[in-house]
């Protein structure tokens, strides 16, 4: 039950923020199901893909999709995705959960400190194909090494780096994202088994989640929402990284005092990034040389 309930978090991350699926589905399925690393990534694959191509349906019919930009992201994506599945076979449990652990912490701090929104830049309709095949085939591989980096390496790149609007970044992510790991599963498959009847339930529970999402996305302050998550993010990311170590050092005060201390001043430098880049001037665009 705490799995199921666990899953419908999976499926409300999605339907909110278009990402964060398996940054969720990972540590859940290997602390809580007590499935095997790999086992776990795998199953995270098949369900943040399902789960992101039911969420994807309300954002095609508001026409926040670019299909184009999507498809060809998705397509490179799955190449690195089928990679990295592969990949994975070949590198040790406890080396893919540490840098699915670094990859969460990464992941936290940019949603903590957020987007610089660009004036006066148009929104282009669909990105140039050169830059959509490169990002995806990174992004792909490492969301099948992994198991992570799907919605919240994708979102970043088509609103921060293509200038699409976040809620047109969010809808086209989940068709990536379905895609990419899909990819990942297919090449997952060739060395590790599913339970698949867990993964149908897990899933099941995941898609009403991200259904609900949906419904919530327009009543929560996107800011908070993304900052909540983000803190949350942390924590586990914490968690996850503090298992792969010796079982004498976990239990060490000095390393937990020494976290907290590294804690601190990263939210430190954190704010002081944000307040620096709220004080800084507004040059108007006309006046730029």
């Amino acid at each position: 039950m705490l799995t199921i309930a666990g899953a419908v978090l999976i499926g409300i991350a999605l339907g909110l923020l278009g990402g964060g699926g398996s940054i969720l589905a990972v540590p859940l399925l290997v602390y809580v199901a007590d499935l095997p690393a790999k086992e776990a990534i795998a199953t995270s694959l098949l369900v943040v893909g399902v789960t992101s191509a039911v969420a994807v349906l309300p954002h095609a019919r508001a026409n926040r999709v670019r299909w184009r930009t999507g498809l060809i992201f998705g397509a490179a994506g799955m190449t690195g995705a089928y990679a990295g599945g592969r990949l994975a076979e070949f590198i040790p449990a406890g080396v893919l959960l540490t840098g699915f652990a670094l990859m969460m912490l990464a992941t936290a701090v940019a949603m903590i400190r957020g987007r610089r929104d660009v004036e006066g830049r148009p929104a282009p309709r669909e990105l140039p194909v050169a830059r959509v095949v490169v990002d995806g085939v990174v992004v792909g591989l490492v969301t099948g090494l992994i198991g992570a980096g799907g919605g919240f390496l994708v979102v970043p790149a088509l609103a921060l780096l293509g200038g699409l609007p976040m809620p047109v970044a969010v809808g086209t992510s989940l068709v990536v994202i379905a895609m990419k790991s899909f990819a990942g599963l297919a090449g997952y498959l060739s060395s590790v088994s599913v339970d698949w009847g867990l993964a149908v339930a897990v899933t099941a529970a995941a898609v009403a989640g991200s259904l609900a999402g949906g419904r919530l996305a327009g009543l929560i302050p996107a800011d908070v929402l993304r900052k909540v998550f983000g803190w949350f993010v942390v924590v586990m990311g914490v968690f996850v990284l503090a298992q792969q170590l010796p079982a004498d050092l976990r239990s060490n005060p000095l390393l937990w005092a020494l976290a907290a201390a590294a804690t601190v001043v990263a939210v430190a430098l954190v704010r002081y990034g944000r307040r620096r880049r709220h004080s800084e001037p507004r040059v108007p665009a006309g006046a730029r040389r």
